[in-house]
């Protein structure tokens, strides 16, 4: 049966599509600006510090030097303020000189006025632009969640939720890198998120032209409700806190020759119980 109307909407999101894929950068890892970085910094980092009264711990795990996987869990929509966050913070911590990239989705780096992102290190979330960035001794951060777990319900935003994809431990071991794991709370706060909205995103077809297999519904300001996040939203100051883990060298801790669900299960294990001792300490949702 045919939905009236559908073959009108496929077109005008596939004209969306078209025209979204035509503003993503060529991925550019050279573009992350140090002087940019240096300069603006000092604002930002204040902003984050009185708007989300930021708290960001447990820096001094991360090596001081050479190629690092940071695995982070995601929340707050397209507008992540866990991300924001924790790269101001780790800029302020390592200095400006310090290689780091951070993996997004395309659509996020096609967004208007979201260009100073480039500038920061953030590249497109792809296999190649990974491995390029740890070849060039770099530490990157990634969200094995992405869409799927930045769009959950908020009354799921204590779960760390990767819906079991395992690409970044895949990613470790071929480079033979240590991953730290990078909990956030705060960000699922910022908005009312109500749905990832899988079904619509199917019917629509997003995943074939965006790569999306949600299309969120979430009650956010200034749209009141909003679906598809699509320009963003302004995040209500919900507090944000960070913690980076120990790192964790798998061939170490896992053999020569280690088992892929035994790392996920392990990781995500000890990111969960990082988040439930951070959601323990919070009184209030937004307050902290």
């Amino acid at each position: 049966m045919s939905i009236p109307g559908a073959g009108l909407t496929g077109r005008a999101i596939a004209a969306v599509a078209d025209q979204a894929q035509r503003r993503v950068p060529a991925a550019d890892l050279d573009e992350r600006d140090p002087d940019y970085i240096r300069e603006t910094l000092p604002r930002l980092w204040m902003l984050a510090s009185l708007y989300f009264r930021a708290d960001v711990r447990g820096l001094d795990n991360i090596p001081e030097e050479g190629p690092v996987l940071m695995v982070g869990n995601h929340s707050g929509g397209n507008l992540t303020p866990d991300t924001g966050v924790f790269t101001l913070a780790f800029s302020t911590y390592f200095g400006v000189e310090r290689r780091f990239h951070q993996l997004a989705h395309n659509l996020v780096l096609s967004m208007p006025g979201l260009g100073w992102l480039r500038r920061y290190g953030t590249v497109a979330a792809t296999p190649q632009n990974a491995e390029r960035a740890l070849d060039k001794g770099a530490a990157l951060l990634v969200y094995p969640g992405g869409d799927y777990e930045v769009h959950r319900p908020s009354w799921e935003s204590g779960t760390v939720d990767f819906g079991g994809r395992k690409g970044f431990i895949r990613l470790a071991l071929d480079q033979d890198v240590p991953i730290v794991p990078v909990v956030a709370v705060g960000g699922q706060e910022t908005a009312l998120f109500l749905s990832r909205g899988e079904s619509l995103a199917q019917v629509l077809g997003l995943d074939r032209l965006f790569r999306l297999k949600v299309l969120p519904v979430s009650l956010a300001l200034p749209w009141g409700l909003n679906v598809g996040d699509m320009l963003g939203h302004i995040p209500l100051p919900a507090k944000i806190t960070v913690e980076a883990l120990a790192p964790i060298h798998l061939r170490e801790e896992f053999g020569d020759d280690p088992d892929v669900d035994e790392i996920y299960d392990h990781v995500v294990r000890l990111m969960q119980d990082t988040l439930d001792a951070l959601a323990a300490e919070r009184r209030l949702p937004v307050l902290g």
